[in-house]
This record gives C-alpha cells, sequence and structure tokens, in this order.
C-alpha cells in the first residue's frame, strides 16, 4: 500500500498545500488580540487548521515529492482543482462547526471568498470580527492564488505547470521563484497604501484593511450591509475605484507601472480596451439611466463611474441597489460582468484580452475582404512583455474558451430560471457568479434554496479556475477511476 503511495505524484503535492492551507486557516486568529471578546471562537479555526498542517506533514513526510518524475497530462489541473477544493473545504469548517451557517451555506461562503467573488450568506452588521477577516484573508490568498504562495515561500522547482494553471499567464521575471515573490510584494505593498488611504478619509481601521485586501483582490467582501455606500464618501469611493482597476490590471503590467514606463503601459491592448469601454459606458448609463434617478449628471456619472469600475473589474463592492435601476442600465452591467477583467490578475469574467481579440480579429477579418489574397498580415496585440503576434491557436483557443463561457451561463441563468426566478434577475445574478463579480440583484441571500447557491458554487468555481482546468482534472479522476477497474 505504502509504495502504491509513494508512486502517487498527486498526493505529495496536497501534503505541502495542506500546510499552506492550514497556516493560512490560523491567520484569523491575530484578530483575537484587538478583540480578545472572541476568543470563543478561536477553536473553530484551530481545529482544521492544525489538522490540515498535521495532516500535511505527515504526508509530507512519509511520501516525499519525487523531483526526478515529471507530472503526466493533466497532473498539474488535477492537483490544482484538489487544493482548491481542500482550501474551501477546510476555510468552511470556521462557520459551519460554529453553526453560524449550515454546510451549504458554509462552502458557499468559503467558495466565495477563495474565488474572490464576495456573494455571501453572512449578516456582517452581526458577524464577529475574526470572521470578517477570515473572509477578507480568503480573498487576499485566493487573488494571488495558493500555488503562487507555495512557490514564493518555498521554492520554484514545483513546475511552471501548476503556477500557469491556477490563471498565471506571464512570468515579470525570467526566474519563477523571483517572479512570484515580486507578484506578493507589489501585492502586499497596494494593500498597505490603502489601509493608509482609506484610514486618512475616516474609515475605521479594522475596515480599511479589510476593503483594501477586498478591492485591490476584486473579491468584494464588505464588513457593512451598505458595502462602500454605508461611508457616503467620494474620496473613500476614488480610493476603492483606484485599489479595483490595479486589482483587474495583469500582474506584469505593474512592473511597467512600478519602473514608471507609463507610456508601454497605457500602450497594452488589454488596458485601452477597459478604459475605452469605460470611457463609453459610464456616461450612456450615467445620462441616460442614473441622471433623473439620482438627481443630478453629478450624482448620475458617480454612481455610474463606481457601479459599472465594480462590474468590469469583478470586484463587487456597490454604493446602491439596482432595485430602482432601469433595464439598459442593468443590461450594461450584465455584459461588463461577462467580459471580466485583466488576464493574468484577480479579476474574473471572460477577462479583456480574450474579448479584445475576438474584437480585432473581426477587424481583421474585415480588412482582409478589401486587401488582396496575396498580402500576408501578420496580425499582433502589445502585451507587456511587449509586441506579441496572434497565432490561428490563439484564436482558436480563445473561440473555444468563450464559446464553453456562454455555455456554462446558459445552464446556470436556466437553472435559475426553473426555480421561478425572473429573466433579468437570472441573468444578472449568474453573470456576477460565473464572473466571480460578487454583485447582487438579490437572489443570494442566506434564504435562497440550496440548488440555487450549489449552482452559484460551480460557477465561481468555472469563473475562477477558468473551465479548462477543472474539465481537465475530472476527466483525469475519471480516467484513473478507469485503469483502476
Amino acid at each position: 500500500m505504502r509504495s502504491k503511495l509513494s508512486n502517487n505524484v498527486i498526493i505529495p503535492y496536497l501534503g505541502i498545500f495542506l500546510v499552506i492551507i492550514g497556516i493560512i486557516n490560523l491567520i484569523p486568529l491575530l484578530v483575537l488580540m484587538a478583540y480578545p471578546k472572541e476568543l470563543i471562537y478561536g477553536k473553530y479555526f484551530l481545529i482544521p487548521g492544525i489538522l490540515s498542517i498535521i495532516l500535511g506533514l505527515i504526508i509530507k513526510k512519509f511520501i516525499p515529492i519525487n523531483k526526478n518524475r515529471k507530472l503526466s497530462v493533466g497532473d498539474d489541473a488535477l492537483i490544482v482543482f484538489l487544493t482548491w477544493v481542500l482550501a474551501i473545504f477546510i476555510s468552511a469548517m470556521p462557520f459551519y462547526l460554529s453553526d453560524m451557517l449550515d454546510f451549504t451555506q458554509s462552502i458557499f461562503e468559503a467558495v466565495s471568498g477563495w474565488t474572490t467573488t464576495g456573494l455571501s450568506v453572512v449578516d456582517v452588521e452581526n458577524c464577529p470580527k475574526i470572521y470578517l477577516m477570515h473572509r477578507s484573508i480568503m480573498n487576499f490568498f485566493g487573488g494571488v492564488g495558493i500555488v503562487l504562495v507555495m512557490v514564493s515561500a518555498l521554492s520554484a522547482t514545483f513546475g511552471m505547470s501548476l503556477y500557469n494553471c491556477e490563471g498565471h499567464q506571464d512570468s515579470l521575471l525570467p526566474n519563477l521563484l523571483k517572479s512570484s515573490r515580486l507578484i506578493l510584494s507589489i501585492y502586499t505593498g497596494y494593500v498597505v497604501s490603502g489601509v493608509i488611504l482609506y484610514s486618512a478619509f475616516g474609515m475605521p481601521v479594522f475596515d480599511a484593511i479589510n476593503h483594501s485586501i477586498a478591492a485591490l483582490s476584486t473579491g468584494g467582501f464588505g464588513v457593512r450591509s451598505d458595502s462602500i455606500g454605508a461611508y457616503n464618501s467620494f474620496s473613500i469611493e476614488l480610493v476603492t475605484i483606484i485599489l479595483m482597476i490595479l486589482g483587474t490590471t495583469n500582474f506584469a503590467a505593474h512592473l511597467l507601472l512600478i519602473r514608471g514606463k507609463l507610456k508601454k503601459f497605457f500602450q497594452l491592448g488589454e488596458i485601452k480596451f477597459m478604459f475605452l469601454i469605460l470611457g463609453i459606458c459610464i456616461p450612456l448609463v450615467g445620462f441616460f439611466s442614473l441622471n433623473q434617478l439620482y438627481g443630478s449628471a453629478y450624482m448620475g456619472l458617480r454612481r455610474s463611474m463606481f457601479e459599472l469600475i465594480s462590474a468590469l473589474t469583478t470586484t463587487g463592492f456597490s454604493t446602491v441597489t439596482y432595485n430602482d435601476w432601469n433595464g439598459f442600465a442593468i443590461f450594461i452591467m450584465i455584459i461588463l460582468m461577462i467580459i471580466g477583467g485583466g488576464a493574468g490578475s484577480t479579476a474574473g469574467g471572460m477577462k479583456l484580452y480574450r474579448v479584445y481579440i475576438l474584437l480585432r480579429n473581426c477587424i481583421w477579418n474585415i480588412k482582409r475582404k478589401f486587401t488582396s489574397p496575396h498580402l500576408v498580415n501578420e496580425d499582433y496585440v502589445y502585451k507587456p512583455e511587449g509586441k506579441v503576434y496572434i497565432r490561428d491557436s490563439d484564436r482558436k483557443d480563445i473561440s473555444n474558451y468563450a464559446f464553453m463561457y456562454i455555455v456554462l451561463y446558459v445552464i446556470g441563468v436556466s437553472i435559475m430560471l426553473l426555480n421561478n426566478y425572473s429573466l433579468q434577475d437570472s441573468l444578472f445574478e449568474f453573470a456576477s457568479a460565473l464572473g466571480t463579480v460578487g454583485l447582487s440583484i438579490g437572489i443570494t441571500s442566506s434564504m435562497a434554496p440550496p440548488i440555487i447557491l450549489w449552482t452559484e458554487i460551480l460557477g465561481m468555481m468555472f469563473g475562477r479556475l477558468e473551465i479548462w482546468v477543472i474539465i481537465i482534472a475530472v476527466i483525469k479522476i475519471f480516467n484513473n477511476m478507469r485503469r483502476k477497474k
């Protein structure tokens, strides 16, 4: 039996991840220093955290990673998928063990945290501070990714394939270890800056820490029932907008910003496309939908700017409810949630880069209709690494992903319609779940039926791990089961 386990390439990796997940689960205990009255909740974090670390250390000791054995096809996807499942289950235990939430709700809250979605079934106004911090910590590590944390903490010998499977397509530096540590450093620096700015504009320190993490991770977990709207401060909204845009920007693009290469940064196709979309949609929604609703052009544009940026960056913070918004404004919000944020960032959705390439591909095809068939064209876009030529295989991959995304979206919306929700509400809510956005039109709550919560759970998982990772992992599991028979 031990020989079989030793030959298993998956289990040793899971051992290391279990240790990391256990440590992450213990971090909220630091809140007890500021809020000692919440000590009674400490055991609900200690039990799953310590058990995870012990199990991980046992696996690490008796089944070490064989560095000479390479991962076979699908192993990387399976490791990442199982790691996320373990992280979600262990992080759900503090909610479940304390009877704060039932099992489905606990899993939902953990999935929403790790996938940086922000949809919630927790009553934040009456929730202990330790649980609010737990949600934000899930946002933080879910945004950068568990694999990146492992690589930066240990070494880069664990493989680029795991790193890529978690959604990190760009390496900032030639060395993977240095790249992962640089990403964490940049990410942490932004969070600290956000906390300082929020505090300077009057937000309580605890709220500032949680909102800075949630905004940068495009996670959207708030500590007030009215989200950012509870503070009624344009300065706080502006800080949140800056953090949301930074969070939805490709990690590799941040290096251009830090080095002061602003011309190259704004030359990036994805960045130009993002500002083009916002530049068109914000005035349209502000003037034609929200102008009269909020009494002035200024308030209409202010609400439009914040909510649309929150939707496109897939953050999920809000300053208002959408019950009195007209159909056009809701439609634009749905479109932006489907498009999503930047590739290689903490954001979800179909991703700006893919939609940008699909749009450019249409333009390129139209141009070819008016040029000589003998003329050779090389289509390209600007990415952080420079000019990148688009191959036919790139077009196919993007088209296939877009098709699968729409298929999943239709399935999720259909399930909500079958549960007697309206078409508009269903389109909005599942666009938010699949895009890992976190904005809600009212469907998601502690009163939602389990089938709705599980539909959103699957949507959030597919959205964060970008569909193919889960599909490949499931196929790998079935293939392994067939071989054993």
